[in-house]
């Protein structure tokens, strides 16, 4: 059974790496690619499609072998491609140029402009340009598919999806399979500011909006919600040196450019915009780059909505997947902490014990060699400081059923070793040569 699936995102450098290995997985039914602003404006976002459309057509030109690996690409219904939102809900318009450079792949349209894309055709062969926003293509399709089986991925920030529900709530709350969404930052350093993730960063107000609004009747439903947060994504890695040695031997920097002539369409492709990440990422101390968006784009991969999802509980995931519930509130206008999740922890599992000093905590632990016992954070050895009685503070609004958040997946080396294989065709993966 293949799952139907609307990819909706701000194609930069990871989401153009997560649409790739949707094209090249057999187990998705892309049915559409919604744009957004986000890693850079939208008009260059959905450029960046046609660039890797472009690359895999030519790829497959010269490589035609390689067809049964993108079944995605080649499928009889074209993909629709669709317009969302160019700014968030609320708010001033930000974007992760810093990261993802000005045209979103690290400004390969300069660096290699035999790869960009000069005039958007009239028509194309694999894919439909809808006269349609975003949210009303959305819309006819999870109408149109049957009940709880279409999963709706998120890689950028949550405005088209808030105003999909702002639109068609009734729509989507009966017959949504599956919402997976990539964002926020729990118990982790932001990495757009010190306590925000981009993407909720760059709407905030669509997020409050959407995971813990002011009535339940307006949010989404959540026993069909998953969120993978930075704290979970990061861990997950492809390093430099080994796409190197397993994918392009001749892969550098940008002092040392790809060259069409050297390599396959698609690893030259690949290859030109992970020259800048890599110079980017050891600014940052690591010759690796982090898989945000395309570990989402793998719990989509392996976890088919489920008729067993039921109102309260957690959706069900495969072996190998976790989630835990997590309470949180979402900053909107903080002067230095827009976009932060404002974690309830008086009364998480995952938090330690109300009225603990940690530092005296966390000293106690590593003297006598504990590990840490929860997902987040060790409720052990409390050490009592003095606190406020519970009648004299605030909660914050209650959010009884909690977010569902991804704790646990196969592996970052299970994810690397599906990337090889299907993205590049690289056979023979060798988990002990990893670094």
């Amino acid at each position: 059974m293949r799952i139907p699936v609307i990819i909706d995102t701000d194609p930069g450098v990871d989401d153009t790496l997560a649409i790739l290995l949707a094209l090249a997985s057999p187990e998705l039914e892309v049915l559409a690619i919604i744009i957004s602003f986000g890693n850079t404006d939208i008009e260059s976002s959905y450029l960046n499609i046609l660039k890797l459309y472009k690359a895999i057509a030519k790829h497959l030109e010269q490589h035609p072998e390689d067809h049964a690996r993108f079944p995605g690409y080649s499928s009889s219904t074209k993909i629709i491609l669709a317009k969302g939102a160019d700014h968030p809900l609320k708010g001033d318009l930000h974007s992760a140029q810093y990261f993802h450079g000005r045209d979103g792949l690290t400004d390969i349209t300069h660096r290699h402009p035999d790869l960009d894309i000069k005039d958007i055709p009239q028509t194309h062969s694999y894919l439909h340009f809808a006269n349609k926003t975003g949210v009303e293509v959305a819309a006819e399709l999870i109408a149109s598919r049957p009940t709880r089986s279409v999963t709706y991925l998120v890689l950028g920030p949550m405005t088209n999806l808030a105003q999909l529900m702002r639109r068609h709530g009734d729509v989507i709350r009966s017959r949504i399979g599956r919402i997976v969404c990539m964002g926020g930052a729990l118990d982790v350093p932001g990495n757009t500011s010190p306590v925000a993730e981009f993407n909720f960063f760059a709407d905030p107000y669509a997020v409050r909006e959407l995971l813990t609004p002011t009535s339940p009747e307006m949010g989404l439903p959540l026993e069909r919600f998953l969120l993978l947060p930075l704290d979970l994504t990061t861990p997950h890695e492809l390093p430099f040196p080994y796409y190197r040695d397993k994918v392009d031997a001749a892969f550098e920097s940008t002092k040392k450019p790809s060259r069409s002539q050297d390599k396959p369409p698609l690893v030259h492709f690949t290859s030109a915009f992970l020259e800048r990440t890599r110079e980017i990422m050891i600014e940052f101390g690591k010759d690796a780059m982090e898989l945000h968006d395309i570990v989402a784009l793998w719990c989509a991969i392996e976890n088919l909505p489920s008729p067993d999802d039921a109102v309260g509980a957690i959706p069900t995931l495969q072996p190998g997947w976790r989630a835990t519930k997590r309470k949180f509130e979402v900053e909107r206008v903080g002067e230095l902490t827009r976009g932060m999740l404002v974690v309830d922890r008086r009364d998480d599992p995952g938090a330690y014990a109300p009225g603990v000093n940690r530092a005296e905590v966390q000293a106690e632990l590593d003297r006598h060699h504990f590990h840490h016992t929860g997902d987040y954070e060790s409720t052990a050895v409390p050490a009592q400081v003095e606190v406020e009685r519970s009648d004299q503070t605030e909660p914050l609004p209650d959010n009884p059923a909690g977010i569902a958040c991804v704790v646990e997946t196969p592996g970052s080396r299970a994810l690397v070793k599906l990337m090889m294989e299907r993205i590049w065709g690289t056979q023979g993966y060798a988990f002990d040569d990893m670094s």
